[in-house]
């Protein structure tokens, strides 16, 4: 038996991103204009084809966001809000660049324990979040913003202790990774002296995992049944509070990652030079994404391709470094109203649909009902 194309639904899963790049290019283009901005200009640099160096170093960042995206979304998908992904980065990727530091282990070997340990850093301290909600009801929002804080103190307090002193420069890093845990990356752009992230591929796995986890099993079920309706949740048996812990740790592991792209492909330190920022991108990136998998992955590359035309903009059409957060923002804004708008249609088209049956269904009804009634034994006409 066929499958039955559901037109009205590819063509309503097609108007929103297109709806949402029409509203993001009109509410730019205006904001060009308020801000008497060469709007061609504009439009021009950022469709101009890329550099290969400028390729490879939109892919590196892409990694890094994706990662921190699907972070975000693992928590989005049970309607809890991890906005500590910032912190949890950065607390994990410091304990990992202080064991790796030290080459306790060879090669190979010092990364991967070196990564368990950033997932269990970021993991533990996003539990605290998790805890502090069901044990106490404080709103994972307010905790893990004070978490936040709280990391960036202690990663300071610490880095002061175990940096390694350097001369001639005010820049405070933990001790250098010895060279055979340094990743030298892939040479997959042809032209480009830089090279792409080796841990990449960490990317690839966790969002297969995380889509298998998610659509393939029956945690990733009670997850989302759980963020859906947690009354409905804990009607068929869910342990929603056991959840929400459940949900925060496994979303801290992933933001323990954030920041292992860098220690390894390219720093090979942690200090105060340490990309800042990453997780709070990782939030515009998942509502960019819908949560999905791909979604947050084309997000990701859109996110970094931004990036990277930053100083393009500022030097080939002299506009404010500020626009391409202002285009960032936008564009995560005309997702939210696109897709919330084609949400509404669709439920609409859905009542709708579901009137015409229902008319249908109760005129054979009422037909039926006319004539036992006038055919009725020992009745008259």
């Amino acid at each position: 038996m066929r499958a039955r194309v559901d037109f009205r639904r590819l063509a309503l899963g097609l108007a929103a991103p297109l709806l949402a790049l029409f509203v993001a290019f009109v509410l730019t283009s205006i904001i060009l204009l308020l801000a008497g901005d060469p709007v061609a200009g504009v439009w021009g640099q950022l469709v101009k084809a890329p550099r290969p160096r400028v390729i490879t170093n939109m892919l590196n960042e892409a990694v890094v966001f994706y990662l921190s995206a699907t972070a975000v979304a693992i928590g989005f998908r049970m309607n809890l809000f991890n906005i500590g992904v910032e912190g949890q980065y950065r607390i994990a990727a410091f304990a990992a660049a202080v064991f790796a530091g030290q080459g306790y282990l060879p090669g190979w070997l010092n990364i991967l324990v070196s990564l368990l340990i950033a997932m269990a850093v970021g993991g533990l301290w996003a539990g605290i979040a998790g805890w502090l909600k069901v044990a106490r009801g404080v709103s994972e929002v307010i905790s893990t913003i004070m978490l936040n804080a709280i990391s960036g103190g202690v990663v300071a307090f610490l880095l002061a202790r175990v940096a390694a002193t350097v001369e001639g420069t005010n820049v405070t890093n933990t001790p250098t990774l010895p060279q055979d845990s340094w990743l030298a990356g892939f040479a997959w752009v042809p032209g480009a002296t830089n090279r792409v992230y080796t841990l990449i591929l960490l990317s690839a796995v966790v969002g297969l995992v995380y889509w298998v986890l998610l659509s393939r099993t029956r945690f990733g079920f009670d997850l989302r049944a759980a963020g859906a309706s947690e009354t409905a949740a804990i009607a068929s048996g869910v342990n929603v509070k056991r959840m929400v812990v459940t949900t925060m740790v496994i979303s801290g592991m992933v933001a323990g990652l954030v920041g292992m792209p860098l220690l390894f492909g390219q720093d090979h330190s942690f200090g105060t030079t340490f990309q800042p920022g990453l997780g709070f991108a990782g939030i515009g990136i998942a509502l960019i994404g819908r949560n999905h998998p791909i979604g947050i992955a084309v997000g990701s590359l859109l996110w970094a391709y931004l990036n990277q035309q930053s100083n393009p903009l500022q030097t080939a059409v002299g506009v404010a470094p500020e626009l391409v957060a202002i285009i960032q923002g936008v564009i995560v804004l005309a997702v939210v109203i696109a897709y919330e708008l084609i949400r509404r249609l669709n439920v609409r088209l859905e009542q709708a649909a579901v009137s015409r049956q229902l008319a249908g269904a109760e005129r054979p009804a009422a037909v039926l009902t006319s004539n036992a009634t006038s055919n009725a034994p020992g009745e008259t006409r």
